[in-house]
């Protein structure tokens, strides 16, 4: 998907007032920084294809923290959280295993959030 398609999703997702309530605090910068961008991305690879890529995901719907890692909480602002807000926001179809192209999709509009987010983050200080 190429970026302008997903910059048109966030700016969707940040109409809603939920989905706009989440940001990264302080906490999570710092993770971020220490981490570094590819391994924040290899966790969210890892957290897609273990809480939301199977067919029926354990829990779904609660799978997702609301705090603790940067991209549980960017899961909530890109609605990429559970499959009913993946189906609702994304048109992504329930009852089925994720694709590859699929699970890219979202793990690209998850570090694309966080990378806005922690830009915003830094420009404010």
């Amino acid at each position: 998907m190429k970026k302008e398609q997903l910059e048109r999703m966030l700016e969707k997702l940040a109409c809603s007032k939920f989905r706009s309530s989440f940001h990264l605090k302080e906490k999570d910068i710092l993770y971020l920084e220490k981490k570094g961008y590819q391994e924040i991305k290899r966790h969210a690879y890892q957290f897609i294809k273990e809480r939301l890529a199977p067919k029926n995901p354990i829990n779904d719907g609660k799978q997702t923290p609301m705090r603790g890692h940067p991209v549980f909480i960017s899961e909530h602002a890109t609605a990429t959280c559970c499959r009913s807000c993946l189906y609702k926001w994304h048109h992504i179809s329930k009852n089925k295993e994720l694709s590859e192209n699929e699970i890219n999709y979202i793990v690209s509009i998850i570090m694309l959030w966080i990378t806005k987010e922690y830009q915003k983050n830094k420009n404010s200080k």
